[in-house]
């Protein structure tokens, strides 16, 4: 554990952003911090944070890592990464932006940190489930957030109207920073809704990162995953409380040659115990992730039939 001391020593002695950020990388390796949340070790979490301290860019060159660095920025880069160490507050909520499909997207403690696997398909066009001949007309992003996952979608596909779904006020607000930030008012809406209340009409693409952590995993969750809303964490025993109304409802709200992609993490066993008459499709990730399944609106027909 970190005393004050060790504080008042760090700031008299380091001199440099790499010492820094070395100092950090240490810290967090022998208190073991969790990381999860946009990093996924020591080193690239602490020069996120360093360099956020110093107002300095991630993608600066390395050379410049050696520069001095002022009493009073060093104070500020302590104090910071002790916030991280000793309170466990994930770096995109200190730093207030989080990364995501190469866009960066306002993040506080009202909304998960982006993260889902969802945005290499994004990113992929959602081929080889989407047909390439045409871009969709309209997207849902259902239990939006951020609205990170929609308007990755709105600029991925320009001529698309999205809109962003939520049951939280505190998320759409986020939500509808994001929005004017990327300058998308035009096209992508954010509304409050309970699942699909105020969907209207039909959509070629829906996608959703809804709640699923099981009970289980919640009880086991690292510190860090505390200060994200448990209201969009938790789904239940099995983490499928949302996802089997989405699966009831979701049809009407597709065209017919629609596509419905949802994530459901550590809780897709459940999900195929759940619906063994279901072929759900499970992509796979190349920059890693799981539990993201397919589904086409023939699919989903089979599945109410049955």
């Amino acid at each position: 554990m970190m005393t004050p001391s060790d504080d008042q020593q760090a700031v008299y002695e380091l001199l440099t952003i790499r010492d820094l950020i070395r100092w950090g990388v240490s810290r967090m390796n022998q208190t073991g911090v969790y990381f999860g949340h946009g990093t996924d070790n020591a080193w690239d979490e602490s020069r996120s944070l360093v360099l956020h301290a110093l107002g300095l860019e991630w993608q600066m060159a390395d050379h410049w890592l050696d520069s001095r660095t002022t009493q009073t920025e060093r104070e500020a880069v302590v104090s910071l990464l002790q916030h991280r160490i000793h309170d466990l507050v994930p770096a995109p909520y200190l730093i207030g932006e989080a990364w995501f499909c190469d866009l960066p997207f306002e993040v506080d403690e009202r909304v998960l940190i982006p993260r889902s696997p969802i945005g290499e398909m994004i990113q992929n066009d959602f081929l080889p489930w989407w047909q390439p001949e045409r871009m969709p007309e309209r997207i849902l992003d259902l239990c939006t957030g951020s609205g990170c996952i929609g308007i990755a979608c709105a600029v991925q596909f320009p001529e698309a109207q999205v809109e962003l779904l939520d049951i939280s006020f505190d998320a759409l607000a986020v939500a509808e920073s994001n929005i004017e930030r990327h300058r998308m008012s035009d096209r992508v809406v954010a509304l409050q809704s309970d699942l699909f209340a105020a969907a209207d009409g039909q959509y070629d693409l829906i996608v959703s990162n809804p709640p699923y952590v099981d009970a289980d995993d919640m009880a086991s969750l690292p510190d860090e995953y505390h200060h994200e809303p448990e209201l969009a964490l938790a789904a239940g025993d099995d983490g499928l409380d949302l996802v089997r109304i989405m699966l009831a409802e979701a049809r009407q709200y597709l065209v017919d040659d629609g596509l419905l992609v949802v994530e459901v993490g550590n809780s897709w066993p459940a999900l195929e115990a759940a619906y063994p008459q279901v072929s759900f499709i499970w992509p796979e990730f190349e920059r890693g992730g799981h539990g993201v399944f397919v589904l086409q609106a023939r699919d989903l027909d089979r599945l109410l039939a049955s």
